[in-house]
């Protein structure tokens, strides 16, 4: 299904992306039950998700995709640790983890890069290895060997660098990510003609060197979601 937002852009009523869950699935479960009427086919999550697997058959316990196929990136409040060691992408039925550099190719031939993680300004509160990993800052690592092909779509958690002084009046503690930095390289390497990510809890959108971004906001907040350009 097709339709058109108010500036003339076409979005396809099949998929949409969303900001941080934060681990309410049942907000995620609503969201999927309304829109599957309108043929919805895909979500996409752009980080902080809510893995925080507590044991056998806990991992993400409570969503319920009705046949919806969920793809997520990493953000920085996730259990790091526990998305190394998974044993397969697909965390459970048809809900797959992204891992950084990892793409997917839509059924319209666009293709889609996934680069998770972001810096945690409540890190000094958390406990090392139980609710915070220094494994969440994008580093130098992520963004080698990556894809030697066109990327069309962006998904991260956070911004590139280029964004901040759109982003830090929203919250100016997290323009000292090092993460930023490394998304900048990405935009440059690939020019994406869409971006959308989460993290700010807010909802905000621009036109930046020729790339259409989304900051969308976070669970059960006005503009958590919205269908995919």
């Amino acid at each position: 299904m097709l339709d058109m937002d108010n500036c003339g852009v076409v979005i396809m009523k099949t998929k949409i992306v969303t900001g941080d869950v934060h681990g309410d699935f049942g907000a995620l479960n609503d969201l999927i039950s309304k829109k599957k009427k309108h043929g919805l086919e895909l979500v996409i999550c752009c980080g902080d998700f809510g893995f925080w697997p507590q044991g056998p058959d806990q991992v993400i316990k409570g969503i319920k995709n009705q046949g919806v196929k969920i793809l997520f990136c990493d953000g920085n409040h996730e259990n790091h640790h526990a998305l190394r060691d998974r044993k397969s992408d697909e965390i459970v039925p048809n809900v797959f983890y992204m891992p950084r550099g990892s793409t997917y190719k839509l059924d319209d031939g666009r293709n889609i890069l996934f680069m998770g993680g972001a810096d945690s300004i409540d890190k000094q509160w958390r406990t090392p290895g139980f609710d915070w990993f220094p494994e969440e800052l994008v580093t130098q690592r992520d963004i080698e060997n990556l894809p030697d092909e066109k990327v069309d779509i962006f998904i991260t958690h956070t911004c590139p660098k280029e964004l901040l002084p759109d982003m830090i009046e929203v919250d100016y503690r997290k323009k000292y990510d090092p993460s930023n930095h490394y998304l900048s390289e990405l935009w440059k390497i690939y020019k994406p003609s869409l971006h959308y990510f989460g993290h700010w809890h807010t909802y905000k959108t621009g036109v930046l060197m020729g790339t259409r971004w989304y900051c969308l906001n976070m669970s059960r907040h006005t503009n958590f979601w919205r269908w995919l350009d």
